[in-house]
């Protein structure tokens, strides 16, 4: 990066997937791989049996598959992309967290996002935080020349 007149760098944002970001787009990568084979087994073989919470196991591997991608590119619009992939995230566990948990009934099977995550160690409530918190760390104008 060039020094600008003021003395300070560029406000080009750092890659997410660079340092930590590695470890968060593996993770994500692990995900968005369970997450598909889980919905794909779930639809191929019982979709009648619970469609709701295989259309969101699909729909979780869609977003994981999306966050990977956005977050290892990690530049212009892919960031962008990531943001709406994350934040999507974040909702989808929440919500469909909440709802496994108030009416169970609906949920006959889980899904990546039942219970908040339970079945994967809570980690799929956690990701999704992480995700947004390195986003805001690597946005433009973040690093220490911003300072």
């Amino acid at each position: 990066m060039s020094a600008a007149p003021s003395g300070r760098r560029d406000e080009r944002p750092a890659s997410t997937a660079t340092g930590p970001g590695r470890a968060l787009v593996a993770v994500y990568g692990v995900f968005a791989l369970a997450a598909s084979a889980r919905a794909g087994y779930q639809i191929a073989t019982k979709l009648d049996e619970a469609p709701l919470a295989y259309g969101l196991s699909a729909l979780s591997a869609l977003v994981y598959v999306l966050a990977t991608v956005a977050l290892a590119r990690g530049g212009g619009r892919w960031r962008t992309v990531a943001w709406l992939a994350v934040g999507i995230e974040l909702v989808g566990v929440l919500a469909v967290g909440t709802l496994s948990v108030l009416d169970a009934g609906d949920f006959p099977d889980e899904t990546v996002w039942s219970a908040f995550g339970q079945g994967y160690g809570y980690v799929p409530l956690v990701l999704p935080f992480l995700g947004l918190a390195w986003l805001w760390r690597t946005r433009p104008g973040s690093g220490p020349a911003a300072a």
